[in-house]
């Protein structure tokens, strides 16, 4: 049972890390700099982060969610 939560703790670890960087990575797309204020880039790069992290958590959360659920439905029947 122990080694089952410590999967599922670094399953989810590596799941968060790697939609962050996904999120991250997409996130390069936009062009923030037309909402940003000069002479405001240390402000516009942290926010940049948290944007990331916001979003690949909650897609990460999203994914193993779903992959918690699947292995419930045999309880259904």
């Amino acid at each position: 049972m122990e080694a089952m939560i410590g999967q599922t703790a670094l399953i989810s670890i590596f799941s968060h890390i790697f939609f962050t960087g996904v999120a991250f990575y997409a996130l390069r797309a936009v062009m923030f700099e037309k909402w940003i204020r000069k002479q405001h880039v240390l402000q516009a790069q942290i926010l940049y982060i948290f944007l990331s992290i916001a979003i690949g958590t909650g897609v990460s959360t999203f994914f193993l969610n779903i992959s918690s659920w699947s292995r419930q439905l045999p309880y259904l029947f």
